[in-house]
């Protein structure tokens, strides 16, 4: 189902290969996974001077995975220890006992149920810069929210509310603007199902997805995409003002893993919300469970707005009878 990706002003047909390293956080080393041949480099948006937008000093960690979360911070105390005698009531001797303050034990954590996305293992992914000026930097035109849990945690979510069940695709989302769908390893799409305004998909533990985004306007746009909060180019926390991948009109753009360098990404893999990516970097896991594409149209084109979208979507194809000439 991999299509050739012609992201960005320069193609280049740079087929992505699969390597194998050790992964981050509790992920055991895994077999090395054979990319689909004839999937292009993709392009990441830049400013026209040639700054790519990554943040300085903050954007890589070529094969670095994420620290483990620091120990909580223990404040009883690490070995019995006596009253000053000054202390002690009136009334005991000198050679009375003395007693030990009652040592408390921190209770452990408690695993929160569901999915998180795990730093997976490295994978070869290739991306350029192509230079991209947005009509306005920091508002983006639409904002796409996809969620993912588990069979058990869907069920949970969906009993909240009335849903129908979805047959395995990528969801239309943004007022038509862009499908947006998690494609397994073996190259289909996740099922899932939809409840009220929002969209969700089913994952299992240890299995490997990626973020398949496709462009239904007929313009290029700017693509901004969170995992669990976290910007999927630099790991930190995800920001309309940072910059993202560059779709073609009409095209689709797969992302495979969290950005580690120009050439490799960490691969997304569902694990538990304890040993997530956004856990183990930064001690967070407000976040985990949703996907966030936030889109952007570039500056000189006319704007796609939700209202434009919303009036296509409506538009009526058998409006009246007959023809009759312009003017008429």
């Amino acid at each position: 189902m991999d299509r050739t990706r012609r992201i960005g002003l320069a193609c280049l047909a740079i087929s992505l290969l699969a390597s194998t390293a050790s992964c981050g956080g509790s992920t055991a080393p895994r077999p090395a996974d054979a990319a689909p041949a004839g999937r292009s480099a993709v392009a990441i948006a830049s400013d026209p001077s040639g700054a790519s937008g990554f943040p300085d000093g903050a954007a890589f960690e070529p094969g670095a995975p994420p620290p483990a979360a620091p120990a909580p911070f223990d404040a009883s105390p690490s070995a019995d220890f006596e009253r000053p005698a000054a202390a002690q009531g009136a009334g005991r001797g000198e050679g009375a006992a003395r007693r030990s303050p009652r040592r408390e034990i921190a209770p452990e954590p408690i695993e929160r149920p569901g999915l998180g996305t795990e730093w997976g293992e490295t994978r070869v992914s290739r991306i350029s810069t192509a230079p991209f000026v947005r009509a306005d930097f920091e508002r983006p035109f639409a904002v796409a929210s996809l969620f993912y849990n588990d069979a058990e945690g869907a069920r949970a979510m969906a009993s909240a509310s009335g849903f129908r069940r979805t047959s395995p695709q990528a969801f239309t989302s943004a007022g038509g603007a862009v499908a947006v769908g998690l494609r397994a390893e073996g190259g289909g799409f996740l099922s899932g199902f939809v409840a009220g305004e929002t969209r969700h998909v089913v994952g299992e533990a240890g299995q490997r997805y990626s973020i398949v985004l496709r462009n239904l306007t007929p313009t290029r746009i700017e693509c901004v995409v969170s995992v669990d909060g976290l910007d999927v180019m630099d790991g930190q926390p995800a920001a309309f003002g940072k910059r993202g991948y560059l779709i073609e009109p009409h095209d689709e753009l797969e992302i495979d893993g969290f950005r580690q360098s120009m050439d490799t990404v960490a691969a997304f893999r569902f694990g538990s919300v304890r040993g997530s990516y956004a856990n183990q970097k930064h001690g967070d896991a407000r976040n985990v469970g949703v996907i966030g594409v936030a889109l952007f149209h570039e500056r000189g084109t006319t704007p796609w707005t939700l209202d434009e979208l919303q009036r296509r979507r409506e538009a009526d194809p058998f409006p009246g009878q007959f023809a009759t000439p312009p003017g008429g």
